[in-house]
């Protein structure tokens, strides 16, 4: 359990994020957490804020001798994604996580494991919490909602910050030192249908994508990981045009900023079908396992007998929604033609549910350009509305635009230097940070964002690696220690 976890060094940072792993803090569900981390400012005698959206915010005088110094924005967000293996029992709402270490792994049975970004809700507490480490005045602040919304973010209002300089500790790479990231748009389609009876004499059958390594839809969407959403669908277009098959309902995906994993589809097929469809389904499973055998190893793909489902979509709505699924984008749209490798504009076919007379669609599209973002928000938002759809977009975030000649950047990536001896990567990330939004009501804030090796981050799979967050821990004393006085 936690107590491996516990044992750890640096002990203080491990011990906070044991105790707040024992919190549940799923997205939009974060009342629990608020009010533990609230607990824990007014514990320590600190002045403590929660602000009318849930942001909680906590301020710490600087160590003696350190008034002088810049004060700092220390900021981190308390909710994480609530991703669990289909056959893995358990309840983000009521339970904490299971961890345990492997080697230089801390992981989770079954389920993510919090470290996005607990790891730097943790850190904080730490700092808050100590005695001995020296730093300039620090205002603590705890966001909600992150991962779904950007909620916590976007709700913080001008005035309640004094920082001058903003630490962000929601990087997962230890090397890098991130200056910007995208923005992002849900688009959600819906749409009802009157569900037609099914064929007398038609065979059920039960449709399974699984084992796929999916991932967070930011970070990882230029891996070529599979879609779970994306593969059903293709199974299920193809056999449509060679079969009479006929879809009762589908259920893939699930969180708009985790590549969907898994996916499960109920059909009607004539009886005379039933053993070409078979067939069928087993050469496509192995023709797509070959295709992300590098990317997927685990994927399993197949079929099988279950009673048959009284009802069915209609043929018309089922050709036009098949279509446009197989036609909507999922992965890389256009990469960067300024900065190489960087992913500039994505989409994530998240989420697909059709069931008793209702289709649901949504997707997370990403761009650090909000005009092209936007473009292709609405290609798609044209796409579902031709099958008379209705399309929404909503939670829209800007993108932060980089800054490389600041202060902080350049004092942080000439310390980094001087611990370990190489220079870090310093870059913009296709995953959506809280930064571009606070620096709205903050322009004048000088922002930065930094972490260490969380892997899998938004599956089962996530991952944080000891000796990085040692090395990482290291890099964030020696930068409170290095924020440079205020120009008198």
């Amino acid at each position: 359990m936690s107590d491996s976890v516990r044992a750890l060094s640096p002990q203080p940072l491990w011990n906070h994020f044991a105790d707040l792993n024992a919190v549940p803090r799923p997205s939009k569900q974060e009342a629990q957490v608020i009010e533990f981390i609230r607990r824990f400012g007014e514990s320590l005698n600190l002045a403590t804020t929660v602000d009318q959206v849930g942001n909680v915010i906590i301020r710490k005088p600087a160590s003696p001798g350190m008034e002088d110094r810049l004060p700092i924005v220390m900021q981190s967000h308390l909710d994480m994604v609530h991703q669990k293996n289909a056959e893995t029992d358990f309840d983000f709402a009521t339970q904490g996580i299971d961890m345990y270490v492997e080697g230089d792994w801390v992981k989770a049975r079954g389920t993510t494991l919090g470290a996005d970004n607990g790891i730097g809700v943790a850190s904080i507490m730490a700092i808050l919490a100590s005695s001995e480490i020296p730093h300039p005045a620090v205002e603590g602040l705890f966001t909600i909602d992150e991962e779904t919304g950007m909620t916590g973010a976007q709700g913080l209002e001008a005035g309640q910050l004094d920082g001058k300089i903003l630490l962000n500790l929601d990087t997962e790479e230890d090397h890098e030192i991130t200056i910007g990231c995208a923005g992002g748009v849900d688009v959600t389609a819906t749409q009802t249908y009157a569900p037609e009876a099914s064929a007398a004499g038609a065979s059920g059958y039960r449709l399974f994508v699984k084992g796929l390594k999916g991932g967070h839809s930011g970070v990882d969407i230029h891996l070529g990981r599979a879609n779970a959403n994306k593969l059903m669908n293709r199974l299920l277009w193809g056999a449509a045009r060679k079969f009479d098959v006929r879809l009762a309902e589908v259920d893939g995906g699930g969180l708009r900023n985790a590549i969907p994993r898994e996916s499960v589809a109920v059909v009607t097929i004539l009886p005379e079908h039933a053993q070409p469809f078979e067939a069928w389904i087993a050469d496509q499973s192995q023709v797509i396992c070959q295709e992300y055998a590098t990317t997927d190893p685990d994927a399993t793909i197949g079929c099988e007998a279950v009673s048959t489902p009284s009802q069915v979509v209609p043929q018309e709505l089922q050709r036009l929604l098949l279509g446009t699924l197989a036609a909507c984008p999922s992965g890389i749209w256009r990469m960067s033609p300024e900065i190489s490798g960087l992913v500039q504009t994505s989409n994530n076919l998240a989420r697909v549910l059709v069931r008793d007379g209702s289709a649901t669609i949504g997707c997370l599209t990403r761009g650090s350009v909000n005009s092209e973002r936007d473009d292709l928000a609405n290609a798609i938002t044209a796409t579902f509305e031709l099958t008379g759809a209705k399309v929404e977009q909503s939670g829209a975030y800007t993108g932060w635009k980089p800054a490389p000649e600041s202060a902080i950047v350049k004092l942080m990536s000439t310390l980094y230097v001087e611990l370990f001896g190489d220079a870090p990567h310093v870059c913009a990330c296709h995953a959506g940070l809280e930064c571009g939004i606070l620096g709205q009501n903050y322009p004048e804030m000088q922002m930065i964002s930094f972490g260490p090796n969380i892997y899998g981050a938004h599956s089962p799979d996530e991952r944080v690696q000891i000796s990085s967050v040692q090395k990482y821990w290291k890099f964030l004393l020696a930068t409170l220690q290095r924020i440079p006085a205020a120009a008198s």
